[in-house]
């Protein structure tokens, strides 16, 4: 799911975020990664590695982008490696989102009913900052979707958050398995354009949605039989013209030929079973139902179908279509043979994953095992991953994570993260780059007259709780001990330079020399608050039609 409109709130920081997208249009983020040492042995902690069992005071050791060693404190670690002492901490895969739309934006082609000529590695936005949020909660890997707004959808991604690349491919999984998004419901058959007054684009009844779909997949075998006689007829040396290719029905032959993943928006029961009759008409197997409310209704026919489910933990009643959820959903789905899997559907939800796979031992009875395995080794087996990432095995790509405490635990905070053996997060590294931005902040405030905002405005720096180095010269990781508090909101303020250093965003008087590489007076874009829903009719008047 992804909502049709979007609104958003402009916070104090709002002119300053406009003047810089206006002066850096294109601008990437910095690289916030460290250089990989030739092996990196994270030690002394509890490795949980999902498929594996857990193993206390244990040895992960990380070579050239691979897990080439998992064991216990008698593991043998590699000459010259760097040594990070995770005592008293805890070691885990990293977290995977089967249902993403982080670094996407527009991705809702409402204007057709078909859009699976379109493509979301063609829209990646490596610069969106919640790739940087995601990461700091453990996130390595995302499925990132295609909007909702259409029976077929756009083909999706499979990324990995190397956060820091400069390009959009440098986040591309590779070898993962092609996937497409469909969508059933209310989204598909109730979508308008923005501003639209006219009549609604076909379909507009959820008997619409499946003709759409059904009439799609026979055009597409007519042009998959097209061609396999083509190829026929080349083959023996006749002289024929090849088909015109067409990009709308290409992805769907490669469905019908199992080479890509269909990953089904769903939530009523009723139209779950619709699509997998569906697929068995035409010789196809949906993949996953996403968010799939209602599996619990009909989990046997999914687990007999071969369908996961990759649901939410515990959302209820934000739309009709989820009066019937449950959070004993997941649990009760995975009790009858569904491979489950629990989702984000928002960038701000991924921060927070393992909290969320948690729930379900509360509501559902899952073990600790089953409940992690809900955002690690079963996502990646919902996208055929799963001999690459999803849990701790030899072989396997070094996309590790380090914990304060057990993932599942409310207080778990992550310390560092891994992806294919280099470090992508490290939150000491984090903490002392906002308190450096911190400090710039208050001397840009003074340069202008203006009263530097208080600590308790700007609230907390955590400190002495992240890893840090030791006299030998390894990792250590101290004790987490420092609490969380919000600061205040505090009056929008307008820049009146805007000037590019490098590697610095600086706001204030323009510096003399050749420092600067371009200054610029920004416009004064002020906020405002968007109209969230239209006045409801006086009494008496008449209503429009629902």
């Amino acid at each position: 799911m992804i909502p049709i409109f979007t609104y958003r709130t402009l916070s104090f920081a709002a002119p300053l975020a406009a003047a810089t997208v206006w002066l850096l249009a294109g601008a990437l983020p910095a690289a916030q990664t460290v250089a990989t040492p030739p092996a990196i042995v994270i030690r002394g902690g509890t490795v949980l590695t999902v498929t594996g069992g857990t193993i206390q005071n244990g040895v992960v050791v990380l070579r050239a982008g691979k897990i080439v060693a998992v064991g216990n404190r008698d593991t043998a670690v590699p000459a010259g490696a760097e040594i990070v002492d995770a005592s008293g901490r805890f070691v885990s895969p990293g977290i995977i989102d089967a249902h993403s739309h982080v670094a996407a934006d527009s991705i809702n082609e409402g204007g057709t009913t078909v859009s699976s000529m379109t493509g979301i590695e063609d829209v990646l936005d490596p610069t969106d900052v919640n790739l940087q949020r995601n990461l700091a909660g453990g996130l390595t890997v995302a499925n990132v979707l295609h909007g909702s707004a259409n029976p077929i959808g756009g083909k999706n991604a499979v990324i990995k958050l190397r956060w820091g690349k400069p390009r959009a491919g440098d986040f591309l999984f590779e070898g993962a398995m092609p996937g497409i998004k469909f969508a059933l419901g209310e989204n598909p058959k109730d979508m308008r354009q923005f501003g639209q007054t006219g009549p609604r684009r076909y379909p507009v009844t959820r008997g619409g949605v499946e003709f759409v779909i059904r009439d799609a997949f026979t055009r597409a075998k007519t042009y998959q039989r097209d061609w396999q006689e083509y190829q026929r007829r080349h083959t023996l040396g006749e002289g024929v013209l090849a088909p015109r290719r067409d990009l709308q029905l290409e992805p769907l032959v490669e469905i019908l030929e199992g080479k890509r993943l269909v990953h089904a928006h769903t939530y009523r029961a009723d139209e779950t079973l619709m699509l997998m009759r569906l697929a068995e008409d035409m010789g196809f197997k949906v993949a996953t139902f996403q968010h799939v409310l209602e599996g619990y209704k009909v989990a046997d026919e999914m687990a007999a179908h071969g369908a996961g489910g990759s649901t939410f933990s515990d959302w209820w009643g934000y739309k009709i279509e989820a009066e019937d959820a449950i959070p004993y959903n997941a649990a009760l789905m995975a009790r009858r043979g569904v491979l489950v899997s629990i989702n984000s559907d928002s960038a701000e939800h991924a921060r927070r994953l393992n909290t969320e796979a948690a729930k379900t031992m509360h509501w559902g009875g899952l073990s600790e095992d089953e409940a992690l395995a809900l955002v690690t080794i079963n996502p990646a087996k919902q996208l055929r991953i799963d001999n690459r990432v999803g849990s701790l095995e030899v072989g396997k790509d070094a996309d590790v994570v380090i914990w304060t405490h057990h993932p599942l635990s409310t207080y778990a905070i992550v310390d560092r993260v891994y992806i294919d053996g280099t470090r992508y997060y490290d939150r000491l590294a984090e903490e002392r780059r906002v308190t450096d931005l911190r400090r710039e902040k208050t001397t840009l405030a003074a340069a202008e007259g203006q009263r530097a905002p208080t600590a308790e405005q700007q609230g907390p720096v955590r400190s002495g709780d992240g890893i840090r180095a030791t006299a030998d010269g390894t990792a250590a990781i101290g004790n987490p001990s420092t609490r969380l508090r919000a600061g205040r909101g505090r009056e929008a303020t307008f820049p009146r330079r805007v000037c590019v250093l490098p590697g610095k965003f600086r706001r204030g008087p323009a510096p003399s020399g050749r420092q600067a590489l371009r200054c610029a007076t920004p416009p004064r874009v002020r906020p405002r608050i968007a109209k969230l829903a239209p006045r409801p009719p006086a009494p008496g008047a008449p209503r429009p039609e629902p």
